[in-house]
């Protein structure tokens, strides 16, 4: 009998294995648990995604010695003087006076709101720069052994508006900050003046709040909008409620604030107690607001 057809069938089946192998290999279930880009990203994986998110800021600040945070929120969309006064010429520019349109109309208002805004820019550059210059003057009263830790350090949602101006405040005195920005429907990039190696990017809402209220020594408010309101009450929810580590909240804009949220109505209807007012303090000046906590955490 011949072998032939044996040797074929041996090489058919030899065949057949190797394929049936290279299936299994390529197989979802084969991949190893975390370079599975499908299963990390998984209904299932969520608790492991918050956890990475969580941890991953954490390793990277403490590896900078970051122990401490000062933290500004504001609106994103508020500009520079320079660029809110660049855009109000230009769009006079296009202006004739009585015969514009009503979007022309419109776009005139909100470019002169824009220069009116953009006090609150520079407030919370200078701001940040104040805050910057004492922690660097401090720190090189403090260095030993090498090992420098880093307090007060100014930390903001990263994107443009009040984020890039208290960054932008840090930069400028050649001090560290951070930035904890965010993925949003809407595109927002990382303003340039943040720190690069405290630039992080979340998905999770919760986490990045955690992030900002974890090491804060105090937290600061300029004008904004729902993400700003959102902020701003969740941070006097934790202190009203003992659930954070007591910090001075400082409101910058009086008169804004004032107009979009009666504080004194809450007290007489009783939804809050009038010293749940203490809680936060208004100011309009940068120094004042740095001396508010500095007397807070008694710091010279």
């Amino acid at each position: 009998m011949s072998d032939i057809p044996f040797e074929a069938d041996f090489e058919r089946r030899v065949v057949d294995k190797l394929s049936s192998v290279q299936h299994l290999l390529d197989s979802p279930s084969y991949r190893i648990a975390y370079h599975d880009a499908d299963f990390i990203k998984g209904d299932s994986s969520r608790s492991i995604r918050l956890q990475l998110e969580v941890s991953k800021p954490d390793v990277f600040m403490r590896h900078l010695g970051i122990r401490s945070t000062v933290i500004v929120f504001g609106s994103a969309r508020i500009l520079s003087r320079e660029r809110a006064e660049s855009c109000l010429r230009e769009v006079l520019s296009r202006s004739s006076g009585d015969s514009d349109g009503v979007e022309l109309r419109d776009e005139l208002s909100r470019a002169r709101s824009a220069v009116e805004l953009s006090e609150y820019y520079e407030l919370a550059k200078e701001f940040a720069a104040i805050v910057s210059e004492s922690n660097l003057a401090r720190e090189r009263e403090e260095v030993a052994e090498g090992e420098l830790i880093h307090d007060y350090v100014i930390c903001t949602g990263g994107g443009p508006g009040i984020m890039e101006a208290a960054n932008r405040g840090a930069s400028e005195v050649d001090a560290l900050s951070v930035g904890l920005n965010i993925q949003l429907p809407f595109e927002q990039k990382p303003n340039p003046y943040i720190t690069p190696e405290l630039c992080f990017q979340f998905h999770y809402f919760a986490v990045r709040k955690l992030h900002f209220m974890l090491r804060a020594k105090a937290l600061v408010t300029f004008p904004g909008g729902f993400g700003t309101f959102d902020e701003l009450f969740e941070a006097l929810t934790l202190r009203q409620t003992e659930r954070m580590q007591p910090i001075p909240i400082i409101i910058f804009g009086e008169e804004f604030w004032r107009q979009v949220i009666n504080f004194d109505h809450l007290v007489k209807t009783g939804v809050i107690d009038r010293s749940d007012l203490e809680l936060f303090h208004f100011t309009n000046s940068p120094q004042e607001a740095w001396e508010i906590i500095k007397a807070f955490h008694r710091v010279n």
